[in-house]
C-alpha cells in the first residue's frame, strides 16, 4: 500500500515547541485522512530544530465511493418544490428519483446520490494547505513582503520548503502538488545548514532518513538524545568525572542541534566556592551546558559539557574556548551575588523599626534582608497586607502548629521569620527558582540551627505530586503554617478557586497540606486553624481526589466523611490575627473570630453566614490522617465476606428505618429487653451491646482494624434477625422495639462510616 511522507522545513523552531508541534501535525493529518474516508496502517512523527516530519504507512490509494440518500418532497407536492429538489440533487428529471412510501407521510421522492471516491493525492493536496494555515502554534509570525498582505501565512519561524510524496514501495512515488503562502510542495529537502546546504531529492521515507544522515542531520530526536547522553558520559569518564543528570536540559539541547557534537569546556576552580546549585543553574540557563562532578561527589568539578551543532575543523577547541569565556563571565556575576548577599546592607539604620517589630538581629545578613522585606512594604495581596505582615502571621501560626506536630516552637518561630528573607537577596533576584535554597545557605553561614536551615529551604514543599515533603519537624511546621495561612487568608476575602481557574495555586496548597499530614502521619486537627466550613469542605474534596488517585473508592471516602466521628476534635476559631489591607492602604487586622462573622473588618468582603465557623455541635472529622485510616480499614473490611454481608444487612435496616420514619411510625427511644420475644432479637441485642463496647474502645485507640472486627461480629446476628424476625409486627410495642434495634445497628456502623453512602 502507498506511503505518505511530509516535511515542513523552516528556520529554527524553539526547542520547547518541537515535540508538541510534531504531535499536532500527526493528529491533524491523520484525522483529516480518516475524515475524508482514507485509512492507514501506522504513523510516526519526527522533528529537528528546522523541520517537522510525518511518515504515514499503508494509506489507501483512494477513498471509497459513497451513496447518499437525499429525501425530497411528497409526490403530490407543487411543481416548484419538485424542481428545487431536482436542482439540489443534481437530477435532470423526476424519473431519475425513487419513490418511497411511508404509512404516515405518504409517498415521497428520494434521490440516490453517488459520490465517487477521491484519489489520496487529491485529498492530501486539499487537506495540507488548511492544516498549515491553521496550525496551532502557541506563537507565530509573518515575514517578508507578503506579511503586509491580509491573510498572509503565519508560522512559528519563516517556512522555507514543503516536501510531500506519496506512493507504494514498488514504484516511483509522486509529488503531492499544492501551494500555500507562495511555497509549492515538492520532493526536495535540505541537510545541515553549513555542512550540506544543497538540495536533496527524496523518494520515500527510507531514503529520506539515510540522505539526511549523510547530510549531517539526525532526524530522530530520541536518537539525538542518546548520542548526546552517551558521548557526554564517555567524555566525562575519560576525565575521571560523571555528568550530573538533567533530563529536561537533555530534551532541550536535543532540540537545538541537528548534528550533535559533544565537547568539554572549563572554568576556574575559584568559582566552585559558589554553591553548586547556583553554578549548575548559571551554566544551564545561560549556556545550555551540563555540569560534571567526581563520581559520587556532591560538589562539582570545573569542567562542563557543551553540545555543538557543527563538526569544527579544529575539533571544537575554539567552540569550547568561547563557551568557557561566556561561562566565566556568568559565574563572575553569580560570585558577586553570592558575596554581596553575605555582606551587610548599606541602609541598616533604616531597618531598626522592622527589626524590633519582628525580633530580628541586624548583626546577621539574613535578618537584615528580612527587615528590608518588611521595610519595603512589599505587597503580598492588596486585601491581605504586606509580605512582612504575612511573615508575622506565619510565625505566630507556626508556634501553635509546632505544639501539634512535636516541633520546638522557638525554632519554628525563628524559621518562619527567616523563611522569606532570601526574596530580597541578589541570588534569588537573578534566579527566582533558588528561593528557599539560598536562604538555607545564608542561614548556615550565620550559624542558624540545622532545623531552621532545613525549614527555610523546605517550607515551599511539596510543589507538585513528584516533590518530596519536608522531613524535619520544624520544616513540617513552617510548611504547614505557610500553606494554611495562604488558604485561610484567601478564603477570608472570598478568593476561591473556580472551575479551572486557580490563580493563587490554592488547590496545590491544600494538596500540599494533605500530603504533609499523610506522609508524615500527623494527627493534625485542621479545626484548630481552619474556622471556615467551606474551607474544611475544600480540604475534604482535595482529600477525596488524593485517595482516589491512590486507589481508594470515592464512595468509601464519602461514607467516612458522612459518618459520626465521636471523640473527634471539633472546629474552633483560629487564634491570633489575620492582617489585611484596607482600601485606604493601611493594614487592617482580621481576627480569627471575624473569619466566620457577617461583619468583617475594613478591606474584606462580607462573609456569608453559611460559611461560618463550625461549632461544637458539628460532628465533622477534621483529622485527615484519621479519615484516611478509616477509609483504608473500611475498604479492607468490605472486601471480606463479613463486610459484604453486613453491608447488605445494614442497608436493609436503613431502608426499613427510612420508610418507617417517612410514615411517622413510632420508634422506641431505647430497646426494652422485656419486649425481646424471639431468640434472634435477643441475640442481636446482646451482640450490639458487645459490639458497641468494643467499637468505642477501638475508636478511642484509633485501631480501625479492630473497629471493623467489632462490626463484623454483628454479621451473623443481623442475618439471623432478618431471616427469622418480622420487624413490622402487628403489636405496636414489638414493632417500635424492633425498629429501635435497627436504629442501634445504624448508629453503631455510623461510628465508622455512613454505610448508606456505599455503592454495591
Amino acid at each position: 500500500m502507498p506511503d505518505l511522507l511530509i516535511e515542513l522545513r523552516s528556520e529554527e523552531i524553539p526547542a520547547r515547541m518541537q515535540r508538541k508541534a510534531a504531535g499536532d501535525l500527526k493528529k491533524l493529518v491523520t484525522d483529516g485522512l480518516v475524515a475524508a474516508g482514507l485509512t492507514y496502517e501506522g504513523a510516526r512523527e519526527y522533528w529537528t530544530p528546522r523541520r517537522l516530519t510525518l511518515d504515514i504507512r499503508g494509506v489507501d490509494a483512494r477513498s471509497k465511493d459513497q451513496v447518499e440518500d437525499r429525501k425530497g418532497p411528497r409526490t403530490d407536492a407543487p411543481a416548484k418544490a419538485i424542481e428545487g429538489f431536482l436542482k439540489g440533487a443534481g437530477l435532470s428529471s423526476i424519473e431519475e428519483a425513487h419513490v418511497h412510501s411511508d404509512p404516515k407521510k405518504g409517498d415521497f421522492y428520494v434521490a440516490h446520490m453517488r459520490k465517487p471516491g477521491q484519489a489520496a493525492e487529491d485529498i492530501v493536496a486539499e487537506l495540507m494547505p488548511k492544516i498549515i494555515r491553521e496550525f496551532p502554534w502557541p506563537k507565530s509570525m509573518r515575514w517578508g513582503k507578503a506579511s503586509r498582505e491580509p491573510g498572509s501565512l503565519r508560522w512559528v519561524r519563516p517556512l522555507q520548503s514543503i516536501l510531500c510524496t506519496f506512493g507504494p514501495e514498488t514504484s516511483e512515488p509522486v509529488v503531492v502538488d499544492f501551494e500555500v503562502g507562495g511555497i509549492r510542495s515538492g520532493n526536495l529537502t535540505y541537510g545541515h545548514r553549513f555542512h550540506a546546504p544543497d538540495a536533496i531529492k527524496v523518494r520515500r521515507f527510507d531514503d529520506y532518513v539515510s540522505s539526511l544522515e549523510r547530510a549531517y542531520v539526525v532526524l530522530d530526536a530520541d536518537r539525538r538524545k542518546d548520542i548526546i547522553r552517551t558521548d557526554a558520559e564517555h567524555l566525562a569518564f575519560a576525565q575521571g568525572l560523571e555528568v550530573v543528570p538533567d533530563e529536561a536540559l537533555l530534551e532541550e539541547v536535543s532540540g537545538l542541534v541537528e548534528w550533535p557534537v559533544v565537547l568539554m569546556g572549563t572554568f576556574e576552580e575559584a568559582f566552585l566556592a559558589i554553591p553548586p546549585e547556583v553554578v549548575r543553574l548559571t551554566i544551564k540557563t545561560n549556556q545550555k551546558c551540563f555540569v560534571t562532578r567526581a563520581p559520587g561527589a556532591t560538589g562539582l568539578s570545573n569542567k562542563f559539557v557543551l553540545v555543538a551543532n557543527i563538526e569544527a575543523s579544529d575539533g571544537g577547541a575554539e567552540i569550547a574556548r568561547g563557551n568557557g569565556k561566556v561561562v566565566r563571565a556568568r559565574l563572575s556575576d553569580a560570585l558577586y551575588f553570592w558575596q554581596t548577599d553575605q555582606a551587610d546592607l548599606p541602609d541598616i539604620a533604616g531597618l531598626q523599626a522592622s527589626a524590633e517589630k519582628l525580633g530580628l538581629d541586624l548583626s546577621k545578613p539574613l535578618d537584615q534582608r528580612m527587615a528590608k522585606l518588611d521595610a519595603l512594604g512589599v505587597t503580598f495581596h492588596a486585601k491581605l497586607g504586606t509580605q512582612g505582615a504575612r511573615v508575622q502571621r506565619i510565625a505566630a501560626l507556626a508556634q501553635t502548629i509546632a505544639l501539634m506536630v512535636g516541633a520546638d516552637p522557638a525554632l519554628a518561630k525563628r524559621a518562619a521569620l527567616l523563611a522569606k528573607a532570601d526574596l530580597t537577596s541578589e541570588a534569588v533576584g537573578e534566579f527566582p527558582e533558588l528561593q528557599g535554597l539560598m536562604g538555607r545557605y545564608y542561614a548556615a553561614l550565620q550559624g542558624e540551627h540545622p532545623s531552621v536551615q532545613a525549614a527555610i529551604e523546605e517550607h515551599y514543599r511539596p510543589q507538585g505530586p513528584g516533590d518530596a515533603v519536608p522531613t524535619d519537624p520544624v520544616a513540617v511546621t513552617v510548611a504547614l503554617a505557610d500553606k494554611l495561612d495562604t488558604l485561610v487568608g484567601f478564603w477570608a476575602i472570598d478568593e476561591k478557586p473556580t472551575g479551572s481557574k486557580d490563580p493563587y495555586a490554592l488547590r496545590r496548597a491544600a494538596l500540599g497540606v494533605i500530603r504533609i499530614v499523610l506522609d508524615r502521619a500527623l494527627e493534625f486537627h485542621l479545626g484548630q486553624v481552619v474556622a471556615d466550613a467551606d474551607l474544611l469542605a475544600f480540604f475534604h474534596d482535595r482529600l477525596k481526589g488524593q485517595l482516589r488517585d491512590q486507589g481508594a473508592r470515592h464512595d468509601l471516602v464519602d461514607a467516612v466523611l458522612s459518618g459520626v466521628q465521636d471523640g473527634k476534635a471539633s472546629i474552633s476559631p483560629l487564634e491570633g490575627e489575620m492582617p489585611g489591607k484596607a482600601e485606604g492602604g493601611s493594614d487592617a487586622s482580621v481576627s480569627s473570630a471575624t473569619l466566620g462573622a457577617t461583619t468583617p473588618p475594613s478591606g474584606l468582603p462580607t462573609i456569608s453566614p453559611s460559611r461560618g465557623e463550625i461549632g461544637q455541635s458539628d460532628a465533622v472529622n477534621d483529622d485527615l490522617l484519621d479519615i484516611t485510616r478509616r477509609v483504608e480499614a473500611l475498604g479492607a473490611f468490605l472486601a471480606s465476606e463479613d463486610g459484604t454481608n453486613l453491608l447488605a444487612g445494614t442497608r436493609r435496616a436503613a431502608n426499613i428505618l427510612a420508610a418507617e420514619e417517612k410514615k411517622g411510625t413510632r420508634i422506641a427511644g431505647n430497646v426494652d429487653l422485656a419486649l425481646l420475644a424471639e431468640p434472634e432479637e435477643k441475640l442481636l441485642a446482646a451482640a450490639i451491646d458487645r459490639a458497641e463496647l468494643e467499637l468505642a474502645a477501638a475508636l478511642r485507640a484509633e485501631h480501625y482494624g479492630q473497629a471493623m472486627g467489632a462490626l463484623a461480629s454483628l454479621r451473623i446476628p443481623v442475618d439471623a434477625f432478618f431471616e427469622k424476625v418480622l420487624v413490622n409486627a402487628e403489636d405496636e410495642g414489638l414493632r417500635a422495639n424492633r425498629l429501635a434495634l435497627l436504629t442501634r445497628i445504624r448508629a453503631a456502623t455510623r461510628q465508622v462510616a455512613d454505610f448508606s453512602k456505599i455503592a454495591g
